[in-house]
């Protein structure tokens, strides 16, 4: 009960929600009492954090297995600086503190797996999906469907987002009703291979710290069975109904996934990184033994054609992005050895499979593309 209890200080801090009539006193301690869990304190997990925190939600859990780096401060806000190499749940209780040291935070420096997610998710009332990868969005989606806890999703790429509330428990749809099957590995480019807009999570983000202060005061409408998508460049906002699918494999009414299964395989990942065997691969120090010579190889940059302002390897002679490459196979010459490469060489890695299935078999990727290549040969060329 004394949880739930205002302090003189925290009556201060949250003033303008508790003259509000529709927050009032039992809405604030509503979120005092309130626990939820941040999957990703990235780009989405950025503006969640801090306007959770902000607004008094009365513990955080925070999950994130990676460390800050210098490219994630363009978008991802709760970092800083000071913070870069320190692991970001790390990073982000230290701002999260600052802000607001009422609250209680707990940090959890993992990846969510089907091992964990139930154990992780099962001591929060909501959960919030900031993820940016396909195998932990079902896994999130399926986890919270068995535990019966709402799902506040959102995603972002380039400068399109989309927000909603996944909660089959109050009668809306799940993950899985919007999209039954995960697509085809490589379609859809990540943020760091098709970027994204800097502010564009803080719009969807923000949205989703929205829905989950609803959720927790029980005011308002909530986004379940309402999708919601944003167009920055026409800033534009649509919303798409959504319905609950009675055939839905974790949410209708005859469920065939009961448990958590291998996401990784039910997304197709295992084969995502084109294994290649030695013979089509070479490093960046063989690569520039290599193009000294009299019979330099042919060197192929399969990025697009706005990456090659950023950076590109000396003595490159063509650029086909690597979604044209079939169409330009007339071009290149199967006779001459060649060496294709892209920012980190999964491209790259997927061009030379697709070369060796039109016939050239003098072709090999360059391992991790002009990443690896500016640590083992060039630092001074920039890394993005």
């Amino acid at each position: 009960m004394a949880k739930s209890v205002l302090s003189n200080e925290e009556i201060r801090r949250y003033s303008r929600h508790l003259i509000m009539p529709e927050v009032g006193m039992e809405g604030q301690r509503r979120l005092k009492q309130g626990r939820v869990l941040l999957i990703g304190t990235g780009g989405l997990g950025s503006p969640l954090a801090l306007y959770l925190a902000a607004a008094g939600v009365g513990h955080i859990g925070l999950v994130d297995f990676d460390v800050v780096d210098e490219s994630n401060l363009q978008r991802q806000i709760v970092h800083g600086t000071s913070t870069v190499g320190v692991p970001k749940t790390e990073s982000a209780r230290r701002r999260l503190h600052d802000l607001n040291p009422t609250i209680d935070i707990t940090t959890y420096e993992t990846q969510v797996t089907a091992a964990n997610a139930l154990e992780l998710m099962r001591p929060y009332d909501v959960i919030v999906d900031g993820t940016d990868n396909f195998p932990t969005r079902y896994l999130t989606n399926d986890a919270c469907v068995l535990l019966g806890k709402p799902n506040v999703y959102g995603s972002i790429f380039r400068f399109e987002g989309q927000a909603t509330v996944f909660y089959p428990k109050a009668g809306g749809p799940c993950y899985r009703c919007l999209y039954p099957e995960p697509p085809p590995p490589g379609l859809v480019p990540s943020c760091a291979e098709g970027g994204v807009l800097g502010v564009l999570p803080g719009v969807i983000g923000t949205i989703q710290a929205t829905e989950v202060i609803k959720l927790l005061t029980g005011i308002g409408e909530p986004l379940i069975g309402r999708l919601m998508l944003y167009d920055a460049m026409a800033m534009r906002f649509r919303e798409l109904k959504l319905r609950r699918n009675s055939d839905c494999p974790v949410c209708g009414d005859r469920p065939t996934i009961t448990e958590l299964i291998d996401y990784e395989a039910f997304c197709g990942l295992t084969n995502e990184v084109i294994q290649l065997e030695s013979q089509y691969e070479i490093t960046p120090q063989e690569l520039v033994t290599w193009l000294e010579r009299d019979d330099r190889p042919f060197l192929l940059d399969v990025r697009n054609a706005y990456e090659v302002d950023i950076a590109t390897i000396p003595g490159t002679d063509k650029l086909i992005p690597v979604d044209q490459l079939l169409h330009h196979l007339n071009e290149l010459d199967t006779a001459r050895e060649m060496v294709v490469y892209c920012r980190s060489g999964v491209r790259s890695a997927n061009a030379v499979n697709l070369l060796k299935g039109a016939g050239f078999r003098k072709v090999k990727n360059l391992v991790g593309g002009i990443l690896r290549w500016s640590d083992d040969v060039d630092p001074t060329m920039p890394k993005y």
